[in-house]
């Protein structure tokens, strides 16, 4: 039976608690950090397929209980209890994520944006809380309600047996959940309606916000400053140097690098704007136990060993692509192979999302190439980077992320390139070298 195996999938008192607990402290916070990130999302998309599932359930029997298929008066209670503890679970467990998020404006924003990894579309939450507080549905319910206790009796005489007995437990525990107030249910609905015009211009804006950024950002990240370098003169990390560092990585080291000349220079904080994942080769990732790329192989092959988010994408990358630059650190995580494997999996599985032009680190569905890192490393370990205001976004530059990386102990300087001439350093030299290269504080 359906409805029997669905019900265990719904949350738990436990988890209900956590969700709760993470959501009290994203809104004090103003986001949600990633692995409350990736608490939520995994608790969504599981009561997003149970829902799925109830909701079928009901769908199937639907017929029977609007007597527009033929049935005995035994399969016909049958059906109704069935219906109506599936659709009860559905309202309950629903009513628990309106009450979470209807006061807190940083939960909506999370439970309403768009998370391929989870196949989460956008304004799932905004679609569900209409559901929840419409006016035909909630008089529909409260009437379904109203049968079962007027014929409570005939409809559990036939509830009996080891499967449907239990369903009558179910049933009975849903009954003694609800109370039905109606002032609730005005300002339910009151409460939907004001937060959703909100979030309409919220959403309108940010649309436009971002287009600007797009458009702009991607012609910026083209172009070049001008008397910076001879014209036509090539960048300072060559092939040697390339090699060099497929030698030197270990998967899940970080890479911050620099363009002497981009134009985005001016427009990004600090000295050193960018940042990239090392994942190694084909060896290297099998060595630490890493999924494999199969997307990648169609069309880079064995030379994917990079992961970075620029203008085109978060994209699996090969080395020319990534280290077409000037200048460049190492950070290696200290960290064990459990957290730098379960870290580097979890930036793999971002794969495929678009470029955030608007650098808004609330929402997971577009990353800047910091965000990656920060998505990735967050919460492994003891790793726990804490997001700073920017332009009036809360985000991570790619020297705050030194800064916190190192100034932590969370990350070495492994080696850097590039920061005093055409040349390498290593460990302590790069250490204070990168030090003096921009406003450090470790």
């Amino acid at each position: 039976m359906a409805l029997l195996a669905a019900a265990p999938g719904l949350p738990s008192q436990a988890d209900l608690k956590a969700e709760l607990d993470d959501a009290i402290a994203a809104q004090a916070r103003g986001y949600y950090a990633p692995d409350e990130d990736e608490r939520l999302g995994n608790s969504y998309q599981r009561y997003l397929s149970v829902r799925a599932a109830l909701w079928e359930v009901v769908v199937d029997l639907l017929p029977i209980v609007n007597g527009k298929a033929p049935a005995s008066k035994e399969d016909f209670y049958r059906s109704y209890a069935i219906a109506l503890c599936a659709a009860s679970m559905l309202m309950r467990t629903g009513e628990f994520l309106v009450d979470m998020a209807q006061d807190r404006p940083v939960v909506w924003q999370k439970l309403d944006a768009a998370e391929p990894r989870y196949a989460i579309e956008r304004k799932t939450f905004t679609a569900l809380y209409a559901g929840l507080t419409s006016p035909k549905i909630i008089a529909k319910y409260r009437k379904s309600w109203r049968f079962y206790r007027r014929y409570k009796a005939q409809i559990l005489s036939v509830m009996t047996g080891p499967l449907y007995g239990d369903i009558a437990a179910l049933l009975e525990a849903e009954a003694s959940q609800h109370r039905f107030k109606l002032a609730d249910d005005i300002m339910g609905r009151l409460s939907y309606r004001g937060f959703s015009y909100k979030r309409r211009h919220i959403s309108a804006a940010r649309k436009t916000l971002f287009s600007i950024f797009e458009v702009s950002g991607s012609r910026i990240a083209a172009l070049k400053q001008p008397f910076v370098k001879p014209r036509g003169a090539p960048k300072r990390v060559n092939d040697a140097v390339r090699a060099q560092v497929l030698e030197l990585c270990q998967p899940g080291d970080v890479l911050v690098t620099r363009h002497d000349d981009a134009l985005s220079n001016i427009f990004l904080p600090g000295y050193w704007p960018h940042a990239v994942l090392f994942l190694g080769n084909t060896e290297q990732r099998a060595k630490l136990g890493l999924p494999e790329i199969e997307a990648a192989r169609h069309h880079h092959g064995e030379r994917i060993v990079f992961m970075e988010s620029k203008k085109d994408g978060v994209m699996f990358r090969p080395v020319e692509d990534t280290l077409e630059l000037d200048a460049f650190v190492v950070l290696r995580p200290v960290i064990s192979d459990t957290g730098r494997r379960e870290a580097v999996t979890r930036a793999m599985s971002h794969v495929g999302k678009l470029y955030d032009f608007a650098f808004d680190f609330s929402s997971a569905d577009k990353l800047a190439c910091t965000e990656l890192i920060y998505r990735a490393y967050h919460g492994a370990d003891n790793i726990n980077f804490t997001l700073t205001e920017i332009a009036g976004r809360k985000c991570l530059s790619a020297e705050d992320l030194m800064n916190q990386a190192i100034g932590g102990g969370w990350f070495d300087v492994h080696a850097a390139y590039g920061i005093d001439g055409d040349n390498w350093d290593h460990k302590a030299q790069a250490r204070a070298k990168l030090a003096a290269s921009f406003e450090s504080v470790f």
